[in-house]
């Protein structure tokens, strides 16, 4: 990070730590007085993540390029999975676009708390700044996939219509969610270490429990909604699909249904954290 924003920040610790109050502490307003830090990290993991890399970037967009090739032979190929009528490699990277977003982030941002114990012990500042940064670098990954998406729509001569716009509300109800679920697990993660082991095994099973390499018309419809209560991001995946590859409106009953669940994940996360991060410097 900047060394002069460091020791800028520093200078405010003792009277910011003084005067505010731990719900002030960690708002929106003190979040926008220590956006510049906030940025500062993020540069400072992006860099840090392609030190010394061969191909730098290029590892943004391998793991859903590889990840596509691999689901449009296994099941686009072999199990011959339903894709809607759109050719499988462009019905399944529609999916691991949003989905490689969100997993990317929230597996970083677990560890953000425990990883930046120096910055916390030296330093005051709303610890939510950590997970937030490593959403930040993502979204990064995501602009570079979002880019090679475009290559492929061309290629398989599918056009864009305006009902693509419905991707920007879709995108905000998954960051809510990814927010969410960043404050809660990193939280988790510097109080019992067994999260990191639980996180991938997690992210692995709940890849295939969310229509990513399947469609989800295979769910019945009485329980489509249930289905997207418990998870949002299946309600994501299948309105991202529809307003790039159909040229429609996502289904906005799966909307709200994911839209309670974010919001019900991000009062109980956001109040947890806030509960739990004034110990963070004496246990990290």
């Amino acid at each position: 990070m900047d060394t002069h924003v460091l020791r800028q920040h520093t200078r405010e610790s003792v009277i910011r730590a003084a005067d505010a109050p731990p719900g002030l502490r960690s708002g929106l307003r003190e979040l926008a007085a220590h956006r510049e830090l906030l940025v500062n990290l993020a540069l400072r993991e992006i860099r840090v993540r392609y030190k010394q890399s061969v191909l730098g970037v290029a590892w943004a967009l391998i793991q859903p390029v590889v990840m596509m090739l691999v689901f449009s032979i296994v099941f686009g190929r072999f199990a011959r999975l339903p894709s809607e009528g759109i050719p499988y490699p462009v019905f399944s990277y529609a999916a691991l676009l949003p989905w490689t977003f969100f997993a990317s982030s929230v597996s970083a941002a677990m560890g953000s708390v425990a990883g930046g114990a120096s910055l916390i012990k030296k330093i005051y500042f709303p610890r939510e700044v950590l997970p937030l940064a490593s959403i930040l670098t993502y979204t990064v990954d995501f602009a570079i996939s979002a880019a090679v998406f475009g290559l492929l729509l061309a290629y398989y001569r599918i056009g864009l219509t305006v009902q693509v716009l419905y991707v920007v509300p879709l995108l905000a109800l998954q960051v809510a969610f990814m927010v969410a679920l960043s404050l809660l697990l990193s939280a988790c993660n510097a109080y019992y270490r067994d999260v990191r082991y639980a996180l991938p095994m997690a992210m692995q099973v709940w890849l295939y429990a969310t229509p990513v390499a399947w469609s989800m018309s295979m769910v019945p419809e009485r329980y489509r909604v249930p289905y997207a209560f418990a998870n949002p991001m299946a309600a994501v995946i299948d309105g991202f699909r529809a307003a790039v590859l159909h040229g429609a409106p996502p289904d906005w009953t799966l909307v709200a249904a994911a839209g309670g669940t974010t919001v019900l994940t991000l009062i109980v996360a956001y109040r947890y954290f806030t509960y739990v991060e004034r110990n963070f410097a004496d246990i990290v």
